[in-house]
Order: structure tokens, then sequence, then C-alpha cells
């Protein structure tokens, strides 16, 4: 059976963070592989979107939720119900990481709350694997990725790498630097979520104890991005896009300074 034959399998996927961060570029760059430098403050907007992965197909639901301070009580119970979590900030802004903070504990609580929901079933004997929707997916536990984006304007950043790798991992989160606007490390970054949703149905289903998601609620640290390149070769291969700037070389599967930058 083709991966056209298969029918799509659910994820879902919420993206925050403050506004501002390009939470709506990163998600319009993937759904529609268009940019824009307008922003517009969103109050919450869903989308989907087909992917196919490791030969199976995926229908992602994204829904972009608002990263203003005061439109953040609206966030509602089905954000937290997500598969995965994208929590985007901006490498210009220091402040906009440590916003990051409060939407970590909205998703450590749900992690709890999910926890709790797998102990009761295992004790009822029932398993507590993913049933594809509805409740049985809330007792899986949701991933978390943060994305330090507008990897492109250098000259702006205040936040280190190793700063956004350093407060990811401490919070078991998987970490990446991506930028809508040159298209770096978008498609890689959505499918590195669907991977870690596959592994953490996959562990349900066997019966796995949920600490072995490297303890309560977290993920494990990603691993670098296959085919990076050698940094001595400009040479410009199938599917990579945007610029060269300053020497360093931009696109997927490139190497230069944003190989070492890519994943983990």
């Amino acid at each position: 059976m083709t991966a056209q034959d298969q029918a799509p399998v659910p994820i879902s996927i919420t993206i925050c963070g403050d506004g501002g961060c390009g939470k709506s570029s990163i998600t319009l760059r993937l759904v529609r592989s268009a940019w824009t430098s307008d922003y517009d403050p969103t109050i919450e907007d869903n989308y989907s979107v087909t992917r196919v992965i490791d030969g199976v197909t995926y229908h992602l639901c994204l829904t972009d939720t608002a990263g203003q301070e005061e439109y953040r009580g609206m966030w509602a119970s089905s954000n937290l119900g997500a598969d995965a979590f994208l929590m985007v900030y901006d490498i210009t802004s220091r402040d906009s990481l440590d916003a990051l903070q409060h939407f970590d504990e909205l998703i450590s609580m749900e992690s709890e709350v999910r926890l709790d929901n797998a102990d009761r079933a295992r004790i009822a004997g029932i398993s507590p694997a993913y049933t594809g929707s509805g409740a049985g997916s809330r007792t899986v536990q949701p991933v978390k990725i943060v994305a330090g984006n507008k990897c492109d304007l250098q000259d702006k950043r205040t936040v280190p790498a190793a700063t956004g790798l350093e407060w990811s991992r401490s919070r078991g989160c998987g970490f990446m630097e991506t930028s809508a606007r040159l298209e770096v490390n978008i498609e890689e970054t959505f499918a590195l979520i669907v991977k870690r949703v596959v592994e953490a149905r996959k562990l349900a289903e066997e019966g796995g104890d949920s600490a072995d998601l490297s303890a309560r609620g977290m993920t494990k640290p990603l691993t670098p991005l296959p085919g990076s390149g050698g940094d001595g070769d400009e040479k410009r291969g199938p599917g990579v896009r945007g610029p060269i700037l300053n020497g360093d070389k931009v696109g997927r599967g490139q190497g230069g300074f944003w190989k070492k930058l890519r994943c983990w």
C-alpha cells in the first residue's frame, strides 16, 4: 500500500509564543509557501496541511494562537489538547524567549493531567494507547519543540543559539532555529514534530512507562539532521532555498554556520 492509498494520520499542533515572534509566518510558510513582512496580530487561526513523512501520509491540524499577553487568557482547552506544541521565540528579543515560560507551564500542567489519565487507564485495565481522537489522545505525552525564529537576522541577534538550546533542554524540549523569511528549517521542524509524536504514540501502544519519554512530559533532544554538506562545497543541490549570507550557506542540507544550529 502506497502513501496515496493510506488514510492520513491526524496530528494536531498548537503554535504558541509571544506576539510578533513569527508564529504566523512559520505557519503560512509551511501551509502556503508564502511569507509577508506585514504584522497582523493573531487571535487564533486554524490551518491544515498534508505531508508524507517516511512513507506515511499525515494530516497536520495547525492552531496558530494569540501571542499578545492580553489575549493569552483566551487559550481554549482544545489548544492544550494538541499532540504537539511548537513554542516560538524571536532570536532578536530576549523577552520573547522569557515569554515561553508561561506557555511551558501550561503545557506542563497538561502533561500532568495526561499522566494521571494514563495511570487511571492502567489501573482500570485499559490500554492508554492512542486511539485516533478524543480522550484516548489525552493520555499520550505532548511533544514540545522550541523554535528560535528569524535566524536570518544575525546582526540583530540578542539570544545566542546556545542560550535557546539550554533553555529548551532544561525543560525537556527539542530545539531548532528557523527563518520563515528564508524558509530555513520550516519543513524540517514539522517533520521532526511528526516523528516525535509517532514515537510517543508507539510508546503508549506498547504500554511503556511515561518516564521513558525522558521524564515526565519531556521529549528527547533532537538529533542533527542528515545530509549536511561540507563547508567547502558551495554548489546548491535540489531543494535548497535562500541566499548565501556572509559566506554561510542557508537552506536545507547546507553546511557552514547553519549546520551547527539546525537541530538539537
